[in-house]
């Protein structure tokens, strides 16, 4: 059905309702596609009876048209005709049905079936004109940028935590509730349950000031699980760039009805999480992934921009367009070089914090991102074009800073307002706790990384530290085990990384052995306090605070079971973690000396960053030998040493009369026990407090200690002393 030209605003398939019975609306389509010679929006009734109506073409590759009637929550997709000619990269097949690239909410599933596939399985060159309706996903209409129904947001206010402030909190919407006994079960693992008070609670008790969510953009599971019955648990295989995932739904979760109004409940609900999350001044992070969707390579299925322009969408082989360029090891890369690839993920981005309110986004494989066309360039338009946006350069934004391709490790590179992750901080700290690093690097990666960021005048808060992730073992495997145990992945433990950086304290997993217990739980806390009191960002895992397992498993995005899920039902000894963990949040929320807001200076003699006040007299951070003594060139530069002091002290040259709070953290990264000697460093006499020795059970903060007492540190633990003058 031919149809009269749309507006060019906004991209995307909306529907504006009308203003009485009468007046029942219309819908406006402007679809982007360059190369095509036809584009049809394809509306679905409730018994799958389809529409299909002819857009217009217009300028700069825009189809639009608009179409009387429509509702919200009617399904609908698009229909691209033009040449099928792989080698040259265009692949257009009228036959298959697309989601809309800027679409809301999705409805339905995916089946895999060679109905997905614009080409022939066999040959990827061969036309496959079998048509794939009802076999994806269809996209459904939405009231412009609202859900099903309007939202109140009731004077929400973003929590704008300072970055030095912050401590990040990686999380999974289902995996964290799916086991919550103080969850509604109707609830569980869903946006809803996230908003629900025990869950807020417990994230205010902690202490974290963000959850970092893994991706909750619209996925799809990738081809070769579907044909195991596996799906993507992290997903990291996004198809929506507008769309919060169908399938973490409260609704959707319970009964999988599909009416109108409640395909877009999703919406609502997960502004509604956001909405109580900030009320508790926790921000919202997304992990977003803009670098690849889930259509796979030349081989993959054609869900939405391969039959919109592969070559507008995806970077292609530069001598052989047929194949895509492959920096992310998912097959395609996604391109923001060119200027609708730009266009959707700077829309995506905005709309997520207009509409949706959240504070954040960490950006998967970033430098891939960052690429253009081929190289990575820190002042492309991409990098560039968040960072002086109006709107996103107010928020959080914090990269994964390498892929896999060549030149694509850019971890101290990305400019401001840029965060990264800081992998030589995790590789550092494992090291550390497993005696097989000295003290020279640790020095840097305990104050902020100053060698990474600070030739590029950046603060410490640019460093991430993290010591797991989402990928990889968590805080308890790595502790527990030497080797990656992934056989419930069904790839027979191929898969997954096996440079771990891991020591399993003595016996490979679960064992009774009471002394490779107590090791664990020593060096546990140990990761804990250092990761917690260093300067930078602090991001820990969830459940990493009270020895969460994954079984060995370090590679678990194919699991959405037991070995993912949070168990909350917390044996004594994780109880113990637990507080130790909040403890530790609550010493560096009340301490300023663990969150500086810039480096301090770096003094001839010193080995580490200093600080010296304007009358030259006091310095505030130095490092101490177990002997009480500066340390030497000699102990910086032997591997061999690994037990080190760092003092930190505020500033003593104020006039006002706040308390002079010092702070003294012990480190014995070796294999047998150390003596600390106290040291005599201090601009005045100090009495020291015990705040915690990770090798005790128990951190009574009453042992008071003075200059010349020894401390002596169990192998691989630290210890906190403090002083207010």
């Amino acid at each position: 059905m031919p149809v009269s030209t749309g507006n060019l605003t906004p991209l995307g398939v909306t529907f504006q309702p009308g203003d009485d019975e009468i007046d029942t609306g219309e819908i406006n389509a402007c679809i982007w596609s360059r190369g095509a010679t036809a584009v049809y929006l394809c509306l679905f009734d409730e018994d799958g009876t389809e529409s299909r109506y002819a857009l217009t073409p217009g300028v700069d590759f825009l189809w639009t048209g608009r179409i009387p009637g429509g509702y919200v929550g009617q399904r609908y997709g698009l229909r691209v005709d033009g040449p099928w000619d792989p080698e040259s990269g265009e692949r257009f097949n009228v036959n298959k049905l697309l989601s809309d690239p800027h679409a809301r909410a999705f409805s339905g599933s995916v089946e895999l079936c060679e109905e997905i596939f614009a080409h022939n399985t066999l040959n990827d060159l061969e036309f496959n004109d079998l048509d794939s309706a009802g076999k994806v996903l269809y996209s459904v209409l939405t009231d412009f940028n609202q859900g099903g129904e309007p939202f109140d947001w009731d004077g929400d206010v973003a929590p704008n935590t300072p970055w030095d402030q912050t401590v990040v909190y990686e999380m999974h919407v289902k995996g964290f509730t799916q086991l919550n006994k103080l969850v509604p079960e109707e609830l569980r693992g869903t946006y809803a349950a996230m908003a629900e008070p025990a869950v807020i609670d417990y994230l205010k008790n902690l202490g974290v000031t963000a959850v970092e969510l893994l991706p909750i953009h619209q996925f799809i599971d990738e081809t070769h699980l579907m044909e195991t019955g596996r799906t993507n648990y992290w997903g990291y295989n996004s198809i929506g760039f507008f769309a919060p995932h169908l399938s973490y739904s409260a609704w959707h979760a319970s009964d999988s009805v599909d009416t109108p109004i409640e395909r877009t409940r999703q919406i609502n609900e997960f502004k509604f999480m956001v909405q109580q999350l900030h009320r508790a001044g926790i921000e919202v992070i997304l992990d977003v992934v803009y670098n690849h969707t889930a259509e796979g390579d030349q081989g993959g299925p054609t869900y939405s921009f391969k039959g919109l322009s592969t070559p507008g969408y995806y970077k292609l082989g530069s001598e052989d367009p047929r194949y895509f360029a492959n920096y992310t090891g998912t097959g395609n890369t996604f391109d923001t070089y060119q200027p609708q690839g730009l266009r959707i993920v700077l829309d995506s981005l905005r709309y997520w914090v207009e509409e949706m309110h959240v504070d954040g986004f960490r950006f998967d494989l970033a430098t891939s991102v960052a690429r253009a066309p081929v190289d990575v360039d820190m002042f492309g338009s991409f990098v560039q074009g968040v960072s002086q946006d109006p709107v996103l350069r107010e928020t959080k934004l914090i990269a994964e800073p390498w892929d896999i391709g060549e030149g694509g490790y850019q971890v101290g590179e990305f400019p401001e307002p840029w965060a990264e992750w800081n992998d030589k901080y995790r590789d550092c700290l494992r090291d550390f706790w497993r005696s097989e690093t000295g003290i020279q690097e640790l020095g840097w990666r305990l104050t902020g990384s100053r060698d990474l960021y600070g030739a590029a005048h950046r603060a410490p808060h640019t460093s991430v530290n993290f010591v797991t992730a989402h990928d990889g073992f968590t805080l308890y495997d790595l502790v527990s085990y030497n080797d990656k145990h992934n056989e419930a992945n069904g790839e027979d433990n191929r898969d997954g990384s096996d440079s771990n950086r891991s020591w399993n304290s003595g016996a490979e997993g679960p064992t009774a052995d009471p002394e490779v217990k107590a090791l664990r739980t020593t060096r546990a806390r140990s990761f804990l306090a250092t990761l917690l009191l260093s300067h930078g960002t602090p991001m820990i895992v969830a459940g990493d605070e009270f020895g969460r397992t994954q079984f060995g498993n370090n590679n678990a995005y194919c699991q959405d079971s037991k070995i993912t899920w949070i168990n909350w039902t917390l044996a004594p000894w994780q109880e113990e973690q637990l507080e130790f963990t909040r403890n530790l949040l609550r010493l560096r929320r009340e301490n300023a000396l663990y969150r500086p807001q810039v480096f301090a200076e770096t003094l001839e003699g010193d080995h580490a960053d200093a600080l010296v006040h304007s009358d030259g007299s006091h310095r505030t951070l130095l490092w101490f030998s177990p002997t009480g003594e500066l340390t030497s060139d000699d102990e910086w530069d032997d591997p061999n040493v690994q037990s080190v002091g760092l003092f930190l002290a505020n500033n003593t040259a104020r006039d006002d009369a706040a308390p002079q709070v010092s702070s003294l953290l012990l480190l014995n990264g070796s294999s047998e026990p150390v003596d600390f000697t106290i040291p005599d460093h201090a601009p005045t006499p100090q009495n020291w407090q015990l705040q915690f020795d990770t090798a005790q059970s128990e951190s009574t903060g009453q042992t008071s200690l003075s200059v010349g007492e020894i401390v002596t540190l169990a192998p691989l633990s630290c210890a906190l002393l403090t002083s207010t003058q």
